[in-house]
């Protein structure tokens, strides 16, 4: 269990207020978000050693990987939930359970260009012109508020796009005049578009006066002894105020990757210990991805001031080689990188990334020499003990794994490597659908995504055993005999 003076250090200082805690593990992955109304309390309970007793499997794993920890502050327990909420699908951390951390809350939906606008619940923003208020962790309050509103504006609740006379017939708000009816013209379309623009207003958070109006009924209503119409005024306008609070908005992050607490500083340190002339602002990472010298493909992935820039991604199929060789396959995709960026007069980056040791990197280097370009600043990273290798330099840099420049360098490799292995699961599962399996009646994309990730081809599913089919998730002893008499008359 973590017991680093620096994390004691770190807990010391938490705030006794409401927030969101990030758990990180050794590279700086983030491996569980969790809320709490005091931080300090919250975090420290993890590193209790009397706790310790009294933990599942699945809590002491997660604390034996916890190698630190950041905080987000709040100002309440509503808009903690809704940040954790937001990071939980930001990071998908491990040790979130899925589907019950994962939570979606109600929005607010109205679209002003409607014939006759309506308020709609969801829970999924799209982009289809429409207004959106929320999300509202309380939706309990949201209904009230609803309530509220459609009281207040004649608003409509009925649910067809476009109310007729027939619909009118049957409508409980027409008839007891909370609804001002448009669908039978009581109203004109422009007016109930103003009564829709100004619950608009209402549900922005624009309702002093509604609460005024409500706190002064309230103390009317007690005075007079009427105590439950009391009540019911203290929950609406406890209810408003819960819908209308303001609350932070988050900026979206940019992807799935751990984010350094300080990329300039690591930039910074990276350049010193690489000996570059600048920080490297613009990086580019390469890996190699294949099975059994099948389906060869490459990566490249490109970081902007220590942040990946996905829409600079590219990705390559291997054309020259045709046997097992990543030293071959890297210098021929960093040779088309570089050949085609000279051609194109396309500014070059500041550092070069190879994920792999000093074979991959001499090949790189190579290619870079025959294109004369070998003045460009170029590393590996080698996975097995995070080793730099540099050109001309027998020894590689071991660095501690807490160091910023190496951490930052092992988000470009382990972003390149995902986005090799993505497409090179892509072309296989392609590959897999054009196969004989095709013929086999009853089996889907999901049972042939499996016995390929399982078996690696169809070829080596062939040989297969009948019990090594059964171990596939997906199918049971039935299916996989059935597969099996299959696949041996082929």
């Amino acid at each position: 269990m973590p017991s680093s003076g620096r994390i004691r250090n770190k807990i010391s200082q938490l705030p006794h207020k409401p927030g969101v805690y990030l758990m990180k593990d050794q590279l700086g992955t983030v491996i569980y978000v969790g809320k709490a109304r005091d931080l300090r309390k919250r975090v420290s309970q993890y590193f209790h050693p009397s706790r310790r007793m009294g933990w599942d499997i699945k809590l002491r794993a997660l604390v034996d990987a916890i190698f630190d920890f950041d905080i987000h502050l709040v100002k309440g327990e509503p808009e903690a939930l809704l940040l954790e909420s937001r990071l939980i699908k930001e990071f998908k951390p491990r040790y979130n359970v899925s589907l019950r951390d994962d939570k979606r809350f109600l929005m607010l939906k109205v679209n002003l260009k409607d014939s006759v606008p309506r308020f709609t619940l969801t829970r999924l923003m799209v982009d289809d012109g429409a207004q959106y208020f929320g999300p509202f962790p309380d939706s309990k309050a949201l209904l009230r508020s609803l309530d509220l509103a459609r009281h207040k504006f004649n608003l409509r609740g009925c649910k067809p796009l476009k109310p007729n006379k027939k619909d009118y017939k049957h409508c409980l708000y027409g008839h007891i005049e909370v609804c001002s009816a448009p669908c039978v013209g009581h109203v004109s379309l422009e007016q109930y578009r103003m009564q829709v623009e100004n619950a608009c207003e209402f549900l922005s958070g624009h309702c002093s006066e509604i609460l005024n109006s409500l706190e002064s009924a309230m103390v009317d209503a007690s005075e007079s002894k009427d105590y439950e119409r009391a009540a019911r005024l203290r929950d609406q306008i406890q209810a408003l105020k819960d819908t209308t609070r303001k609350t932070t908005r988050y900026r979206k992050l940019p992807n799935q990757l751990p984010v350094s607490l300080d990329p300039v500083n690591d930039l910074i340190k990276l350049s010193e210990i690489l000996k570059l002339k600048s920080p490297p602002a613009h990086i580019e990472g390469f890996d190699i991805s294949n099975i059994s010298g099948t389906y060869m493909v490459a990566s490249m992935v490109v970081f902007r001031n220590g942040r990946p820039a996905n829409g600079e991604y590219r990705r390559y199929k291997i054309r020259e080689v045709t046997a097992q060789d990543d030293c071959a396959c890297m210098a021929e995709v960093v040779g088309r990188r570089y050949r085609r960026l000279k051609k194109e007069g396309r500014p070059f980056p500041d550092l070069i990334l190879i994920d792999g040791g000093i074979g991959q990197l001499s090949s790189a280097v190579k290619s870079l020499t025959e294109l004369r370009l070998c003045h460009l600043d170029i590393a590996a990273l080698a996975k097995e003990f995070e080793e730099i290798y540099l050109p001309k330099q027998k020894e590689p840099i071991r660095l501690g794994l807490d160091n910023g420049a190496l951490r930052l360098l092992q988000r470009i490799r382990d972003e390149s490597h995902r986005f090799a292995n993505s497409f090179n699961a892509e072309l296989r599962l392609k590959k897999i659908s054009e196969s004989l399996l095709d013929e086999f009646p009853g089996i889907g994309g999901r049972r042939k995504g499996a016995l390929l990730k399982h078996f690696g081809s169809v070829k080596k599913l062939k040989k297969a055993s009948l019990k090594e089919i059964a171990e596939v998730q997906g199918f049971g002893l039935k299916t996989a005999q059935a597969l099996y008499e299959f696949l041996g008359a082929r």
